[in-house]
């Protein structure tokens, strides 16, 4: 259990919740402490299961759900697992909330389907990620002779090898195979575009992978590999993060949940670090965090998750928790000027709906995503492998998984 054990008067002691979710890094923790301190304000009590790394949440979410045991609520991402327990009925709907309070004219269209079954909303929205960033060191910028942010790949790779010319790390990257995958994916919006990326990812085009800039794509991100540094295959997106925040690596591909860590250690956007949307594309490659609610015997602890959602999709808690987690609010109604330069950019990008093109956990089951991993760590792992050995390894993946 995290500090986010929180003390209610004793009237409100009925109104308790126990909320299992994976954020333990700094950034992460202080954002967890916003729906703590949002919902403790409102009257209840929050019980904190904090458990480290999003894989180990979902296993664990799953069996106590499944097992009969469930918590209150429980972050989440749609996607096949959440399909399994809409489908076994275990989870309540959160309609009484979201019909009274409008969610539905506030969320973008894409997260409205992914978290409505039977035109009903199961799970609780919190925020719009965008992915595809690239953050950066301006000290480091400085040192290696790097005047701006990269505008093209070769402008990228150019810039790697002036930082690692410099003695400095060109690229930190944590996080093993997840981490492999979700540059690769990025590396393929940017160079090859959304229209193939949907084609390969969503419509499983096996054709398309032989695309001039498909192919060009896997070139770059081969190219890569000659950038990171031996100890990233054992590290943690965070302490990644952290190379770039002590000034030793120059580069950093990661979502703007990094933006928190920059926060959580004093940095401002613009000064001691920068970022920039990968180049080739001004898109946002979304996700976002949502919290599921199981079905629950008591009536009391039901009206608790009933008070829950309504705090939890709030404005001013989703302005208060998306500015410590780095990410934008779900919600499209609110002003986001208080926010820092990247989230107000990121702000601009996603009113365009043809911008917001979807993680491929909205196109694909865990299982298909796995196997597409494996392929593109084989790859990465392996220098000798080419982009057209590549290319027949992951069409054979397209044409076989479900």
């Amino acid at each position: 259990m995290s500090a986010f054990l929180t003390v209610a008067p004793a009237a409100a002691q009925e109104l308790s919740v126990e909320v299992m979710h994976p954020w333990t890094s700094g950034g992460e923790s202080a954002a967890a402490g916003v729906f703590a301190s949002q919902f403790q304000k409102a009257g209840g009590v929050w019980v904190d299961r904090a458990i480290a790394g999003n894989d180990a949440l979902m296993a664990a979410a799953m069996n106590r759900i499944v097992g009969g045991n469930p918590p209150s609520a429980s972050h989440f991402n749609t996607g096949k697992p959440f399909e399994e327990l809409v489908d076994a009925g275990l989870l309540r709907d959160v309609d009484v909330v979201a019909s009274k309070e409008g969610w539905a004219a506030v969320i973008p269209p894409t997260f409205l389907d992914a978290v409505t079954r039977d035109g009903k909303i199961m799970a609780v929205p919190i925020n719009l990620q965008t992915e595809n960033w690239i953050w950066y060191s301006t000290e480091v910028f400085d040192k290696s002779g790097i005047g701006k942010p990269p505008e093209s790949w070769g402008d990228f790779l150019a810039a790697a090898d002036k930082i690692k010319a410099a003695g400095y790390i060109p690229l930190a990257l944590g996080g093993g195979s997840w981490a492999e995958r979700f540059v690769f994916q990025k590396v393929l919006v940017s160079v090859a575009g959304p229209e193939l990326y949907l084609k390969i990812l969503r419509d499983r085009d096996v054709a398309a992978l032989q695309d001039p800039k498909v192919q060009e794509a896997f070139e770059v991100f081969g190219k890569l590999r000659g950038y990171v540094d031996p100890g990233s295959s054992s590290r943690k997106w965070n302490d990644a993060t952290n190379l770039v925040i002590t000034n030793k690596a120059g580069f950093q591909i990661m979502g703007d949940w990094a933006k928190g860590e920059f926060a959580a250690a004093g940095l401002t956007p613009g000064k001691e670090y920068g970022c920039t949307l990968f180049p080739g594309q001004e898109v946002s490659i979304m996700s976002g965090d949502v919290f599921v609610m199981p079905k629950l015997k008591d009536e009391k602890a039901t009206e608790a998750q009933t008070l829950l959602a309504s705090v939890l999709f709030a404005p001013d808690t989703q302005l208060q928790f998306n500015m410590k987690k780095g990410s934008n609010p779900i919600r499209q109604d609110i002003d986001v000027s208080a926010t820092d330069v990247c989230a107000q950019h990121a702000a601009e990008v996603l009113k365009v709906t043809a911008n917001q093109v979807p993680n491929p956990q909205f196109l694909m089951s865990n299982d298909a995503l796995g196997a597409v991993r494996d392929v593109i760590t084989a790859y990465w792992n392996n220098p000798a492998m080419t982009a057209a050995e590549m290319t027949t390894a992951l069409a054979k993946v397209l044409e076989t998984v479900e």
